[in-house]
């Protein structure tokens, strides 16, 4: 696991050392301050500096009791830890509250620093890289399967290495990547500018990595018609590159792209305008015959009609792939011809 900034920043909150015990004070309020301990002459009484001191615990003696709040026994002369307003010898303080070391499985005592990360405590002297045994205390570092490792063995160990230099990208530092390679920011690059590509969007192309500039000068093709780089979307017709947006029907304007089209003197229209421009009438029904997607129609003199169209003016039956007879500008079957 890498840590970020921040997550240093939490380790450091958390090296703290353990609670600090305490001396007791000698005065009727017992916490309000802390004094030496008493000295005595050569002859067992109090020094004169210690006579005021002593003639107050004295008085506290036969007034109140100062104990543990765990074993009761005196803490007068004795060090102590308070603890939500408690307190507590030494020894019942640390049997009851010390943390236990990942390391070496021992408490970790009130004059010992506990360092802690992610709920787990060591002492400092513990508190060392998996590998080298090199020191962490005050220092930046690693986790893996639970393991501390200093920055230096979790790279060589485990951090990736650039595809552009070939050198190891320390933990915390930004990287990139992209198919399963990384790269240091810095060495993240167009292979045409050199410029750093960052999270600009960039096109890959035969291993190598170009900004979206300098691939379009290099790489893309230009329309037919607007003359810019084709990145998507493009289109070919006669051979030549089109945008999508570029490639329109002569006539009406609208995009051909997807839609079925036909072309004339080199020009693109679709199928409703080529019609209304360039198709013959029906004799019939005078509509536009487009002859697209291989229909058939009947051409006879100059005129031409539908397959479906191709009827006897009188009976109405098809003439298609039968004899007819014409009269002025209609058709008519035979049987129906015989009264002419």
């Amino acid at each position: 696991m890498e840590l970020t900034a921040t997550d240093l920043g939490q380790l450091a909150a958390s090296l703290r050392p353990a609670m600090r015990p305490q001396t007791l004070v000698w005065s009727r309020s017992p916490r309000c301050r802390r004094p030496d301990l008493l000295t005595t002459h050569p002859g067992g009484g109090p020094s004169r500096q210690g006579e005021q001191e002593y003639r107050e615990l004295s008085r506290a003696n036969m007034t109140e009791r100062f104990d543990c709040h765990y074993c009761k026994e005196s803490l007068f002369g004795k060090k102590y830890v308070l603890r939500e307003d408690n307190p507590y010898c030494i020894k019942c303080y640390e049997s009851l509250y010390s943390n236990t070391c990942e390391e070496c499985k021992k408490p970790i005592g009130c004059n010992c620093r506990d360092l802690s990360y992610k709920d787990r405590h060591w002492h400092e002297t513990c508190f060392h890289c998996f590998q080298c045994k090199r020191s962490l205390a005050d220092k930046p570092f690693s986790t893996k399967d639970e393991q501390l490792l200093c920055t230096e063995c979790y790279s060589n160990e485990y951090s990736s290495k650039c595809h552009a230099c070939k050198k190891i990208i320390m933990p915390g530092s930004k990287k990139m990547e992209h198919k399963g390679n990384s790269w240091h920011e810095t060495c993240f690059t167009c292979q045409r500018c050199q410029q750093p590509i960052g999270t600009k969007s960039f096109i890959p192309k035969d291993s190598h990595n170009f900004c979206v500039p300098c691939y379009e000068k290099q790489f893309a093709m230009q329309c037919v018609h607007c003359k810019k780089p084709i990145t998507t979307g493009g289109v070919t017709y006669h051979d030549q590159p089109w945008h999508k947006d570029c490639f329109l029907c002569t006539g009406c304007k609208l995009q051909l792209a997807g839609q079925r089209f036909t072309s004339r003197d080199d020009f693109a229209y679709c199928l409703t305008c080529y019609c209304n421009l360039y198709a013959k009438k029906c004799a019939s029904c005078t509509t536009p015959i487009s002859g697209m997607g291989g229909s058939k129609y009947i051409s006879f003199e100059e005129r031409q009609w539908h397959n479906d169209c191709f009827n006897c003016k009188k009976c109405s039956v098809s003439l298609v792939g039968r004899g007819f007879l014409t009269e002025r500008d209609d058709i008519l079957c035979p049987e129906c011809g015989k009264d002419m």
